[in-house]
């Protein structure tokens, strides 16, 4: 940590920094140290054997994931696929993540913090929205629809600012990866891969079914009369 530390200072020196950007670094090196102490958790948690590191992602992230109502559809091992390419990250109070007509570029799960997200609706007079997000909540979700589209190619733009209040920890989704869930879930949902793969797993039933297809077919020797 002090060596650390003491590149770190000689850096901002070398790159002279200004006294206020300076100590936002401190503070965020310090909160990071704590969290971490010195361990780069992701690069830990990938040399790890595939079946240990997805229990242990399954731990971290699945239940923040499934709060989003889409993926709640999702084929368990596209889950799997979404959780271990999420990202720590680590956030100092006042830090923004965001700002309202800027570029999306990734989703965050909050474990633990609290946030403040706000909206002026694209500048509107007289206009203002906030909401506060804590433990278990999300933002970014304007990647979506962006990831879902398989013709869209700019990235989505933000249509709130979200700036954190307190110390955050969360883990990010960045759009590549999440574009590759969304072809992968795309593809897992055509009626022609759900028709090669009827036979190693059970079909489930689509929400509309012509009445005809419910129907028990007739006993041999019977006839629909009786």
């Amino acid at each position: 940590m002090r060596i650390q530390r003491r590149d770190t200072e000689q850096w901002m020196s070398h790159r002279l920094l200004p006294d206020n950007i300076r100590e936002r670094i401190r503070r965020y090196e310090q909160y990071r140290w704590r969290e971490t102490r010195g361990v780069n958790e992701d690069t830990l948690v990938q040399n790890l054997p595939k079946d240990l590191r997805r229990d242990i992602k399954r731990h971290l992230c699945m239940d923040l994931v499934m709060r989003v109502p889409i993926f709640e559809k999702m084929d368990e091992q596209l889950l799997d696929a979404m959780c271990d390419r999420l990202k720590q990250v680590l956030y100092t109070e006042k830090t923004y993540i965001v700002r309202e007509g800027d570029l999306v570029d990734g989703m965050h799960f909050v474990m633990r913090g609290k946030l403040l997200t706000t909206t002026t609706n694209g500048g509107r007079t007289d206009f203002f929205n906030s909401v506060y997000l804590k433990a278990g909540d999300f933002c970014g979700e304007e990647l979506l629809p962006w990831a879902l589209d398989p013709h869209s190619s700019n990235l989505p733009i933000s249509t709130r600012t979200v700036r954190t209040i307190t110390k955050v920890k969360a883990f990010a989704l960045m759009p590549d990866d999440l574009k590759f869930i969304a072809s992968q879930f795309r593809l897992l949902h055509s009626k022609k891969l759900q028709h090669t793969f009827s036979g190693n797993r059970m079909a489930r039933v689509p929400d509309r079914v012509p009445p005809m297809l419910l129907q028990k077919p007739p006993e041999p020797g019977c006839t629909s009369e009786e």
